[in-house]
Order: structure tokens, then C-alpha cells, then sequence
């Protein structure tokens, strides 16, 4: 059994950073123009679920996959700001089927951030997440497809994309890929946790 190629290739992936996922034909997704990054936009047009600090004047916005490892290493890294920081996270459709039934769960879930957390656990214990019905309410269905097509209209190719505003700079930051803690916070402009 050979597992050389497969590991030393798994290290060049870490060595050049890639820490998102991305569909395996990224053709799919690039938009024609692309559309700038905007937080209004996002707040107008996204369906999340937040959590955090609710009366936060920071949103950040998440665009993640349910099957993404990245996006659940990312979300772990969030939890301890989210005593600073409110969090919308907006579920799309890209790598299965499972990924829009695991998303339109959390959207119609009581509490969306006991469920995300359960299933990210689930998942990078690599058990593949939540068990969620293939039967989706079609609106929450549109809501999953709108939010996939908003992400490709920025020209993303990979998630977890994440869109906030940085608290020092006042500026409109982006991007793609997790981030431990400390990155998630130099990224946000916050106070070290």
C-alpha cells in the first residue's frame, strides 16, 4: 500500500496554505463579472443564522459549505469572539446534495448554534455531520440556492469566505480560507481575545 504520494501531497496543500473548499469544477462558480464585495449587499440579500454578540455594530459574514472541514475549523476558531462579535453564518449549496439539506437544518433549527456546533464536532471527527432531511421547504431551498449564487457573484472560489468590516481600519475586508483565533481576530481588527 503506497500512501506516499497522498501524504507528501497533503503536505504540499498545507505548505501552500489552501485551507477552503472549493467545487471540483471551480468553472461553476466563476461569475462572468464579478460583483464587489459589499456588506450591504450581503445583509440584504443573504439568509444566515447569527450568533454572538447580537447587539454588535461588527457583522462579520461567513459563507460556508456543511461539508467543508475548513468551515468547521473556522468556526471553531470563531466561538471565542463571538462574546464580541456577531456572526452571520450563511450556508450554500456547493460540494453535495448533503450540503443543502445539512444548510436548510440549520436555517429552520430552534437553535442554530447548539445544532452547528454538534455537527461541526460530527464532522471534523469525520462522521460526516448531522443526519438532515432531503426534503426541503422550497423556500428555504431558494434561500440556499440565492446564497450560493450571491458567493459566485463575488468571484469566490472557495469557502469559508468570510466579509466583515475591520474595527481599526473601517475598511470592508474579504477572504477566502479559515483562520485560527488569533489570525480571525488580526483579520477582524479586534483586541486579542
Amino acid at each position: 500500500m503506497k500512501l506516499y504520494p497522498l501524504f507528501f501531497s497533503s503536505l504540499l496543500l498545507l505548505a501552500l496554505g489552501v485551507n477552503g473548499c472549493s467545487p471540483q469544477d471551480s468553472s461553476k462558480t466563476a461569475a462572468a463579472s464579478k460583483r464587489e464585495v459589499s456588506l450591504p449587499t450581503i445583509a440584504a440579500e443573504a439568509k444566515g443564522f447569527v450568533v454572538g454578540a447580537l447587539m454588535s455594530s461588527n457583522t462579520v459574514y461567513v459563507f460556508f459549505d456543511t461539508q467543508c472541514p475548513h468551515c468547521g475549523h473556522l468556526w471553531n476558531a470563531s466561538v471565542p469572539l463571538q462574546r464580541k462579535v456577531k456572526f452571520v453564518w450563511i450556508p450554500i449549496g456547493m460540494i453535495n446534495a448533503t450540503s443543502k439539506a445539512q444548510g436548510a437544518a440549520l436555517l429552520t433549527a430552534a437553535n442554530p448554534a447548539a445544532l452547528m456546533s454538534e455537527h461541526e464536532a460530527s464532522l471534523l471527527a469525520g462522521q460526516g455531520g448531522m443526519a438532515a432531511s432531503s426534503s426541503i421547504a422550497p423556500e428555504t431551498a431558494q434561500s440556499i440556492k440565492n446564497n450560493t449564487q450571491l458567493l459566485n457573484s463575488f468571484g469566490a472560489e472557495s469557502v469559508p469566505f468570510i466579509v466583515a468590516k475591520n474595527m481599526k481600519s473601517g475598511q470592508t475586508v474579504s477572504r477566502e480560507g479559515a483562520m485560527n483565533t488569533i489570525e480571525l481576530t488580526e483579520f477582524l481588527g479586534l483586541d486579542t481575545p
